[in-house]
């Protein structure tokens, strides 16, 4: 079916798709500071003013680009929590969303890119407290995510070596102990 047969409302949905592919990737290649409303455009090839009627302004085109899909699994018990964490590693070490690579690139550099991480951080420290016993939960469940998130980060942005050379297996086992104390309460 051609792009003029199809239904105004799934050619306005294609067309806000190819916005936001153009602005995740180049969010995800140049970052929220350097990249312009006009080269998304061009990239998603539309006007300029059609990614200003979609999404209002930047931020919002931003805010929409490295918005996180809620994972709707349930999150294990504590005895499982660690070997669901380290088994998102290997999709950690692989190629990542370019919705989510903008956003980490942006969280240190612009508000808005830091609150859209708080929120998509705090949606992950909510279900893992859920399986935490325990007062401290929060605590525990910020800990685990950091830790991940600091691993995810020495792999994908700052290319370290010892990340990116060694199998997510091996980092799965280093990682194991820290993260299975995290899990419970302190035995005394």
């Amino acid at each position: 079916m051609s792009e003029r047969v199809l239904p105004r409302a799934e050619r306005r949905r294609r067309t806000e798709g190819r916005i936001l592919d153009a602005a995740r990737a180049l969010f995800a290649e140049v970052g929220y500071e350097r990249a312009t409303i006009r080269a998304v455009a061009k990239a998603a090839e539309v006007d300029p003013a059609l990614v200003m009627q979609y999404f209002g302004n930047k931020q919002e085109l931003f805010r929409a680009a490295v918005r996180a899909t809620p994972d709707p699994g349930a999150v294990p018990g504590p005895d499982e929590l660690v070997e669901h964490l380290l088994a998102t590693l290997d999709v950690k070490m692989s190629e990542l969303p370019q919705g989510s690579l903008a956003m980490m690139r942006s969280m240190l550099t612009h508000p808005e890119a830091a609150t859209a991480a708080r929120e998509a951080l705090a949606r992950q420290i909510d279900r893992l407290a859920a399986s935490i016993p325990g007062e401290d939960a929060r605590v525990r469940a910020a800990l685990m995510t950091t830790i991940l998130l600091g691993v995810t980060v020495g792999h994908q942005l700052l290319g370290l070596p010892e990340l990116r050379d060694a199998p997510s297996a091996e980092i799965a086992r280093l990682l194991r102990p820290s993260l299975r104390t995290l899990t419970g309460p302190e035995v005394p």
